[in-house]
């Protein structure tokens, strides 16, 4: 089993990172490999609504970090989606990320599959940008993995967030559900009980006619 995890944060080893590192932490305990992909600090470009993906079914046209992650997606069992806080909201840099990633990906990469969305800040603003990012997951059938506590950390470096006790094991508690979680879809695997039946999407409708 294997869990990805995305550090969304310009800051490659800062505080989104320590949280991050404390899920892998556990994760690994119960031998669940991890892997986290950093975002870096070059632009990613957000969603043109071109079609593309959806014409042609080869992820989307850029060809980039967006398409890098759908390919590894596809063998992962478990995500974790971590941002540092930003005017309130998630960073510019995962909100294009994954815009296009959900928008661009077939049905099955994320269905049923466990998630989380993991958010820091030096104060205030993390509510709104974990409200935000839990989107992603909600219209996507995934399974969304809580903790004792919303999935936050607080802290201005790496350091700080060492002295955030109850942020880190908020954490760890994430990680041990996602685990279990994990341990019972594949007892459901070989056991042959089979995932719930999807409705093919017959109905859109909007609000103005």
């Amino acid at each position: 089993m294997k869990v990805l995890l995305v550090n969304g944060s310009p800051h490659q080893y800062g505080t989104t990172n320590s949280a991050l590192e404390e899920i892998c932490k556990v994760l690994n305990e119960e031998n669940i490999e991890t892997e986290i992909i950093w975002l870096g600090t070059e632009p990613i470009a957000g969603c043109i609504g071109c079609l593309y993906c959806r014409k042609n079914k080869n992820g989307c046209f850029r060809n980039d970090l967006v398409n890098e992650f759908q390919a590894k997606a596809k063998d992962a069992d478990g995500f974790v989606f971590g941002s540092a806080v930003h005017y309130a909201g998630a960073s510019g840099a995962i909100t294009s990320f994954l815009d296009r990633v959900f928008y661009s990906a077939e049905k099955e990469l994320f269905r049923l599959k466990p998630g989380a969305v993991v958010v820091v800040s030096r104060r205030a603003g993390t509510t709104s940008a974990y409200s935000q990012l839990i989107k992603y997951l909600g219209i996507s059938e995934m399974t969304i993995i809580s903790s004792g506590y919303w999935n936050m950390v607080f802290g201005n470096s790496a350091d700080e967030a060492k002295e955030d006790l109850e942020g880190l094991q908020t954490m760890r508690t994430l990680a041990r559900n996602m685990a279990y979680y994990l341990k019972c879809i594949k007892v459901a695997k070989e056991n042959g009980i089979e995932p719930p039946k999807q409705e093919k999407k017959n109905f859109r409708t909007n609000f103005i006619r």
